[in-house]
């Protein structure tokens, strides 16, 4: 019961995108169509969960042995750094299309800091590996999830008329400040 609450709490109440406001930049830079928006939330997904998997069990089983969880920033940063290295690698090779669309934001995923947060996240709040795991790889469907449904708004706002002091970035700010409320009326589910 408590992994469904913490998959809950960090992909809709807690979400990095909309309630802590960490990953906005390839939140607004990657939502123009849903097809790219969605190939992000992948990736994404992929990164933050091996990264939730792997820092937990670096910090666990050799940062805190040998007494250098000081130093969990710089060894995260680094582990967060070559995950992406093999994602962009993999891309490249098997979906080239979606490696063009993603464009410069695919190496902005190591510099993201809603990846490092939620490692950072995992062991503040001193989760178990598999703690770790699901909140990672829920906090990153909750990024999919919102990227997406931005990916679609914009999509539809394009079709529409809008007022010339709102195009472009205007719109899209208000509108991610707009799913931010609706999504902060969810903050009642969970305590």
């Amino acid at each position: 019961m408590n992994l469904i609450l913490l998959a809950i709490s960090a992909a809709f109440v807690n979400n990095v995108v909309l309630s802590q406001f960490m990953g906005i930049c390839p939140f607004l830079g990657v939502s123009k169509k849903i097809n790219t928006a969605a190939g992000m939330g992948g990736a994404v997904i992929f990164v933050i969960t091996i990264a939730s998997l792997v820092t937990s069990l670096i910090y666990k089983f050799v940062l805190v042995p040998l007494d250098l969880s000081y130093m969990n920033t710089i060894v995260f940063i680094l582990v967060i750094a070559a995950l992406v290295q093999f994602v962009e690698m993999f891309l490249k090779k098997a979906v080239p299309a979606l490696y063009q669309a993603l464009g410069v934001f695919l190496p902005l995923i190591t510099t993201n800091c809603a990846v490092l947060g939620v490692a950072l996240t995992n062991v503040q709040k001193e989760y178990n590996i598999l703690e770790s795991v699901v909140n990672g790889l829920f906090t990153a469907v909750g990024f999919a999830v919102a990227i997406i449904i931005l990916a679609g708004i914009r999509e539809k706002i394009d079709k529409n008329d809008v007022p010339e002091s709102f195009k472009g970035a205007p719109i899209v700010l208000v509108s991610a400040g707009l799913m931010a409320i609706a999504f902060m009326g969810l903050s009642g589910l969970i305590k």
